[in-house]
């Protein structure tokens, strides 16, 4: 990070994410597809809002994990007002590319990868839990994968005691391997992540732990 950026730039723009994250989310919230699912698919997306609130000044956050996460929870945002399946957008890119389904929810699943590795990142390295990066690389992975799996066993139990949203909820599309296209999604973005972040996001944890 250039030396120029002042760091209260930073924590001065604490109201620029929050006011861009309210202002989706009373999008999101206007006539929602449908409410059920959208509390399913939006309570992420306000538990993530909620802790960097209140981590930001306890632990401290990197701007590069900062608006990735704001990136996420606009996504989900999105998802919970029209339902995965049915993302305007992606329903246009289905019949333009003659695709079988809308593909927005692996938009998500890769996501779901590429912000929580970057996450899990910063907080090992800040606590120095492991000296290597190659270990610490590898258990990353290890941690996108379970929380994948993790969320897809959240998702089927959702669906079972939610009779009406399960489908809206699901968001399978008749598609029998969506469940490992969900968790191919979120591994190859946590990959793609470490890949292309990681000499920017040390660059930021050195300059931030100076403050």
């Amino acid at each position: 990070m250039p030396a120029a950026i002042r760091k209260e730039h930073y924590y001065g723009a604490v109201g620029l994410w929050a006011g861009i994250f309210i202002a989706v989310l009373l999008w999101s919230t206007y006539q929602p597809k449908d409410w059920l699912t959208w509390w399913m698919e939006a309570l992420p997306a306000l538990i993530g809002f909620l802790l960097v609130l209140r981590y930001r000044v306890t632990v401290g956050i990197t701007p590069l994990v900062y608006w990735l996460i704001l990136l996420h929870c606009i996504v989900l945002m999105v998802g919970a007002h029209y339902t995965y399946a049915e993302v305007p957008l992606f329903s246009d890119l289905e019949h333009w590319l003659q695709q079988s389904r809308n593909n927005y929810d692996k938009v998500g699943h890769f996501l779901q990868g590429f912000v929580p590795v970057m996450i899990a990142r910063e907080l090992l390295l800040r606590q120095k839990v492991l000296s290597s990066k190659a270990w610490m690389n590898f258990f990353i992975v290890c941690f996108v994968l379970a929380f994948s799996a993790f969320y897809e066993l959240v998702e089927w139990s959702a669906a079972m005691i939610s009779e009406t949203g399960a489908e809206a909820f699901l968001g399978t599309q008749g598609d029998e391997w969506d469940t490992q296209t969900d968790m191919l999604f979120a591994l190859i973005g946590g990959i793609a992540a470490l890949v292309t972040l990681s000499k920017l996001h040390d660059k930021q944890l050195l300059y931030f732990s100076n403050r």
